[in-house]
């Protein structure tokens, strides 16, 4: 077999869609052209001379003339001539894939630091090898740049950890503008980051702090997690650290609203908040019963009943649907949207959602998408032409709360404490990106701590208003992405494990993914699942930079879970 041959099959197995042939210079490699100054670099000018397949060491002129000192000039150019000659003459049979394409790949991660140190304030020179992380990650390279990276700044907390310290390399690849937020700038911390990062000094638990960090910044990737069960730690990086950060970007992007003489279109918008007896002016609460006989108690209902007044200029329809603050027993209640024109309200239509509250106070969002009409055959809900907002309590759709006393609870009495009803801004794309965990690989005798801890950190991202995104990986391992297909679900139900680098790559492509907005979801890789548990979607995550796996993965997940 020839060694065209056994490249062509190593390419068909190993590496779809990727050609190999040797570069003439660095621009050739890079696809773009550099200025002069680039490349008068030493270094550079070393990397240019240097060949994909390094030839054998051949011995040294220096070598050659201590060993022959009568030996003159001329003959000593004629060595180097022919040792030249030696060295570029390489047989097909010596060219080995793998070699050619991991050498290529460290050529092009050294030329790709130097172009983009440009301008740059060189902070230290690197003890290891930026590069190392890039190559495990298999897989032909990602694109260089995505239109408006350039423009865009992404702030990485958790720079340093597993997955965070990939995520700035895949970053910095697209284009984009990357700061890195550390507790102190220790030689390192700073060694673990490129030279062309922004390194910001804060702590997530001291929220004076984070004002300055979030300066500039149009989108947060959140990587961090306690280094220890200490409740204490738990509390202020996977709880406290995660709302303190977004508290400081929403009051960030407030402030530039009032500078722009405008509104934030990630503030939401106010329809009641319950601080004083006067709050409730305008509400009217009202019962009745569904059918009269011996039991008309259990089939009556009681509600609270309002007609909304709109700011001049805000209509709904600009939102994506309603979030309550409430404090209750434990009850379900629905919540009912009255639609139509104004000008005639009886041809105004029903719709319905029910939300669950819990002992205590709880955030309970409710997008538009779930409501129903009360009449099958109604139309969709326009939120445009809401006028009148209902919460309803109803006897007949109680069940008991778990408990010693559950079996003799009255499911006739409630109790709701209202703090507040916001309408939650639409968008695009995501703002927040945060890394959880399913809880999968952490000791149990410490799961139930963390899982608390990070199940309130998640819980202050989805009222905060921004839009977010919320990965839940299996247990992470160091190996190589792009090399198995990845399962995506909701519910708690996978079971395996995880690359760093897929999870890398899932959180950079939901920058700019619509799909991503508010939704939570658990990934792991692909596994034949017990009886009774098939119930995921399974995407093949192939390893191409074309393929765009994380859409159709999400688009079947509800939003706002």
């Amino acid at each position: 077999m020839s060694a065209t041959t056994t490249h062509n099959l190593y390419q068909i197995n190993h590496f779809p869609k990727t050609q190999y042939r040797l570069i003439s210079s660095p621009s050739e490699f890079l696809g773009v052209s550099f200025p002069a100054r680039f490349f008068s670099d030493p270094q550079i000018h070393k990397l240019r001379s240097s060949s994909i397949v390094k030839p054998p060491r051949a011995t040294s002129t220096t070598e050659k003339s201590k060993n022959n000192p009568n030996k003159n000039n001329e003959g000593d150019d004629d060595d180097e001539e022919k040792q030249q000659k030696q060295s570029s003459m390489i047989k097909l049979d010596d060219v080995n894939p793998v070699g050619l394409g991991r050498k290529s790949r460290q050529i092009f991660d050294e030329l790709w630091r130097k172009f983009s140190g440009l301008g740059q304030i060189s902070r230290t020179i690197r003890s290891d090898d930026e590069s190392t992380l890039l190559i495990r990650e298999s897989g032909p390279m990602c694109e260089f740049a995505i239109p408006g990276a350039q423009n865009t700044t992404i702030l990485v907390v958790g720079a340093t950890s597993r997955v965070g310290r990939i995520v700035v390399r895949k970053l910095m690849l697209r284009g984009y503008t990357v700061k890195a937020l550390v507790r102190k700038t220790d030689q390192e911390v700073v060694d673990m980051l490129p030279r062309s990062v922004e390194i910001v000094i804060g702590d997530v638990g001291d929220p004076s702090s984070l004002k300055a960090v979030v300066q500039g910044c149009n989108k947060i990737i959140y990587c961090a997690t306690a280094r220890s069960a200490i409740t204490g730690d738990l509390n202020r990086v996977d709880y406290l650290g995660v709302s303190n950060l977004t508290k400081a970007f929403q009051d960030y992007n407030h402030k530039l609203a009032q500078l722009r003489a405008g509104k934030s279109s990630k503030s939401k918008l106010l329809l009641a908040k319950f601080n004083s007896e006067k709050s409730l002016d305008g509400w009217d609460v009202r019962q009745g019963t569904y059918f009269q006989d011996a039991i008309a108690a259990k089939g009556g209902y009681v509600e609270l009943t309002k007609k909304l007044s709109l700011p001049l200029g805000c209509t709904l329809d600009r939102y994506e649907g309603l979030v309550l603050s409430v404090g209750g027993n434990g009850r379900s209640y629905v919540l009912i949207l009255e639609a139509g024109p104004l000008a005639d309200t009886t041809q105004s239509k029903l719709y319905f959602a029910r939300f669950t509250t819990k002992v205590g106070f709880c955030r309970v969002r409710v997008p538009f998408s779930s409501f129903r009409p009360v009449k099958p055959d109604d139309p969709p809900l326009d939120p445009f032409l809401v006028h009148t907002l209902t919460i309803r309590f109803e006897p007949r759709r109680q069940r008991p709360i778990e408990g010693p006393a559950g079996a003799n609870q009255d499911l006739r009495s409630f109790k709701l404490k209202m703090e507040y009803i916001k309408a939650l801004p639409t968008g695009q794309e995501t703002d927040f990106i945060l890394v959880s965990c399913t809880g999968l690989g952490i000791e149990p005798s410490r799961r139930e701590q963390v899982l608390k801890a990070k199940k309130a950190g998640e819980d202050s991202l989805r009222r905060s208003g921004l839009g977010y995104t919320i990965v839940r990986p299996g247990p992470l391992q160091e190996e190589p992405g792009g090399q198995r297909a990845l399962v995506f679900d909701q519910g708690n139900r996978i079971s395996q494990g995880i690359s760093c680098v897929d999870v890398a790559d899932i959180c950079v492509k939901a920058l700019h993914d619509s799909t991503a907005r508010n939704k939570s979801f658990d990934v792991c890789y692909e596994y034949v699942a017990e009886p009774g548990k098939e119930l995921y979607e399974l995407v093949a995550h192939l390893p191409d930079k074309a393929n765009n796996y994380l859409t159709p993965a999400l688009s079947v997940l509800e939003k706002n879970t």
